[in-house]
């Protein structure tokens, strides 16, 4: 799967700060995308919508914690990244708590900790209650680093915002 045309880091700046959820958040714990979590803790990539474009971008750049002893993000993490970004290309605004039901990813090539990156989402479609995702993290160049299509799931209605 290829992911779509490339997201500028400023234009990922730009989008993050229309991240939809830092009030109201449905799961403000979420190793992703809390708003609870501090530097550090979690991954804290929240994703908002691009202007004039139907994807949604978040900055990344891994945390020191993230990395192994060469300082490379471990693949967990990488997969982690890949996750929330697509419930927000798919369920914004919520038409109930989408919960990731099932993922497949393929790492391409290696993270740095510290380095930049952006980790992208968009929708490919929806069957009911299933709504299907792809996102990825790229290098801030574009260049592919993971890449993934995930199905999730509506099982209730969304929490009143706030």
């Amino acid at each position: 799967m290829e992911p779509p045309p490339t997201v500028t880091p400023a234009e990922a700046a730009a989008a993050t700060r229309r991240f939809p959820r830092f009030t109201g958040h449905p799961i403000p714990g979420c190793f992703v995308c809390g708003v609870d979590r501090a530097p550090g803790d979690g991954l804290r990539i929240f994703p908002g919508p691009v202007a004039g474009r139907d994807v949604v971008a978040a900055p990344w750049t891994p945390d020191a914690s993230l990395g192994d002893d060469a300082g490379v993000v471990a693949p967990e993490f990488l997969w982690a990244a890949l996750d929330c970004a697509g419930a927000f290309a798919v369920n914004e605004p919520p038409r109930g708590l989408a919960l990731l039901g099932r993922i497949a990813a393929r790492v391409a090539g290696r993270v740095a900790v510290g380095e930049p990156c952006i980790v992208v989402g968009w929708a490919l479609g929806a069957e009911a209650r299933k709504l299907h995702a792809g996102t990825a993290v790229l290098a801030a160049d574009g260049g592919v680093r993971a890449v993934a299509r995930a199905t999730w799931i509506l099982v209730a209605e969304a929490p009143p915002p706030g």
